[in-house]
């Protein structure tokens, strides 16, 4: 039996059909996400904003959209849900990057290199979120 192995490149992988079967739900997500940004602790906005304006695929909140319609579900639940897991990367990636020492990214200055690595922030962004009522105890 043989393998033949075709040299030809399939096509260049994209996620242009994901984006159409979520792209009304990702409007949402995005203003969950905007909306949830708010704080009276100054730091937190300039932060969220920094990160939200830096790019990058949302891949994450997209793949939980698809989900949610795979699944015989029709509530809201769906959105808030994919906007707290792309929190939830955004939280790694800010880890990673004071971790890691990081200076860039995605091609922009890391937040640790614009704010510093000041410990006592760290607990700044939960207080915040419990200020505004997303605090689930």
């Amino acid at each position: 039996m043989a393998v033949i192995v075709p040299f030809e490149s399939p096509a260049p992988a994209s996620i242009a059909r994901l984006l159409a079967l979520v792209a009304a739900d990702m409007t949402r997500v995005n203003a969950v996400i905007l909306s949830s940004t708010g704080s009276e602790v100054t730091m937190i906005p300039e932060i969220a904003k920094h990160l939200i304006e830096s790019g990058g695929k949302r891949l994450r909140p997209m793949l939980t959209l698809a989900m949610a319609q795979l699944a015989p579900y029709g509530g809201d639940g769906h959105v808030k849900l994919a906007a707290a897991v792309e929190f939830m990367h955004t939280a790694t990636l800010l880890h990673d990057d004071v971790v890691d020492e990081s200076e860039m990214r995605r091609g922009r200055l890391a937040a640790r290199m614009v704010w510093g690595n000041d410990r006592r922030g760290r607990g700044d962004a939960a207080r915040g979120r419990q200020e505004h009522g997303h605090h689930r105890g």
